[in-house]
């Protein structure tokens, strides 16, 4: 069986490396990859480019497509593979707006009443700014569009809202993306991620998972594309688990076959514990980097199995499951990130590391693989308890040595003091 994987980062890394695992993974090609996926043969190709990847996909014969960034899908790569008969794991371009448009998840999740904080939509720059002078503070500026996860302000002083709304509307920071800008309420609580793998009908969540997006320790600085994950976590009970699945996981399913735009791949949903129940940060279409590396590190069951039976419709509960125990994933990134960074660093890992270490922002000179992106790579252990986990993480990270490499130093050290008290 011949797979291709779309992307580069450590996702399709952490991917690539449990699809290997089936025997029927005959051949896995990456596109475009990254010099460190040495599972995979990467193929030079633009994934934003549908015709040039259709024409590769159809000269490689290959037997079945994982897309998993959120551009491709946003532009219906899924659907295009699938019009010249490539089976493909993920949604057709109108269901992958569920994350493409913020507003037209949050109008779906207001039709349907999916708990969500409450908000506004604003295009124009002085009405956003009249309506942030009486909203409460800390308040939240998002991007309609993608952004890659760095579209979204937690404002805690009016001045900063105000400076988010124009940057958006007025400067185009993030081009058309912040063409429309929603304000939310801020809300309060633990956060939490949970993939789910969805068929159109049936809902499997995966393992819970705690994102780490601000760039810096004790979640300060700017907003990245994930600093760090730990899975599962602790705060996500059995109890609240029930709620997300009867309140927003099935609703939102449901809500989509509804609207006629049956959502087939991963559906991730971001959110917030609060104090009245859990409610909806927002949606993303594909699997989150980088929980997909912590959570698919406790992987007991086949991946490729499960995807293939999301394609095909007919996903099992059983078609996933874990093993006992937690994971941590530390994120190696260039200072700088998520603004400005040198390139080309040569990277070098010890003998000895006992990680797994998924490459994303690599390149190769000369032999030697260097740094070309703002996170680099990650490094996930697991353990049979948390505390293990994060040790091993970080143990495995002193082993990791680039110029100006930068990673926090407190991924799940917030939800070890949820377990420990």
């Amino acid at each position: 069986m011949k797979i291709l994987v779309i992307g580069s980062g450590g996702r399709e890394h952490a991917i690539i490396r449990q699809l290997k695992k089936n025997p029927l993974a005959e051949t896995i090609y990456a596109l475009p990859g990254n010099p460190g996926m040495t599972e995979a043969i990467c193929l030079k190709a633009d994934p934003m480019d549908i015709s040039q990847v259709v024409a590769m996909a159809t000269a490689k014969r290959v037997d079945f497509c994982i897309v998993t960034p959120d551009d491709p899908l946003a532009i219906g790569l899924v659907d295009a593979l699938e019009l010249h008969n490539i089976p493909c794991f993920g949604p057709g371009q109108k269901a992958a707006m569920i994350e493409s448009s913020k507003l037209l998840a949050k109008q779906l999740m207001q039709l349907y009443r999916i708990p969500t904080a409450a908000w506004q939509a604003f295009t124009n720059t002085e009405e956003a700014i009249e309506y942030l002078r009486q909203q409460p503070l800390p308040v939240v500026v998002k991007a309609d569009g993608l952004a890659k996860g760095k579209g979204v302000v937690v404002a805690k002083t009016l001045p900063e809202a105000e400076t988010a709304v124009r940057d958006m509307l007025d400067k185009r920071v993030f081009g058309d993306s912040g063409a429309t800008v929603i304000i939310e309420e801020c809300l309060e609580g633990q956060e939490v991620s949970v993939m789910c793998l969805v068929d159109r009908y049936t809902v499997v969540p995966l393992l819970s998972a705690m994102d780490h997006k601000r760039a810096l320790d004790g979640d300060n600085g700017p907003n990245t594309g994930g600093m760090g994950a730990i899975a599962p976590c602790p705060f996500y009970t059995e109890e609240i688990a029930d709620i997300c699945m009867r309140d927003i996981f099935l609703p939102t399913a449901h809500a989509m076959m509804q609207e006629r735009v049956p959502f087939s791949g991963c559906l991730f949903f971001g959110l917030m514990l609060t104090k009245d129940g859990p409610k909806v940060l927002e949606y993303n279409a594909r699997f989150g980097d980088p929980e997909t590396q912590a959570v698919l590190s406790l992987l007991s069951s086949d991946l490729l199995e499960a995807l293939g039976a999301v394609r095909d419709g007919n996903l099992l509960p059983e078609h996933i499951t874990f093993k006992p125990g937690y994971a941590c994933c530390v994120v190696a990134a260039s200072q700088g990130y998520p603004g400005e960074f040198e390139k080309g660093l040569p990277i070098t890992i010890e003998e000895g590391i006992e990680a797994a270490v998924h490459m994303a922002g690599v390149a190769e000179e000369g032999g030697q693989l260097v740094t070309s992106g703002g996170r680099v790579l990650g490094v996930t252990a697991t353990g049979d308890t948390l505390r293990a986990a994060i040790d091993k993480a970080y143990q495995a990270m002193d082993k990791v040595h680039f110029n100006n490499k930068y990673c926090r130093g407190d991924i799940g050290k917030q939800a070890l003091r949820g377990l420990e008290g």
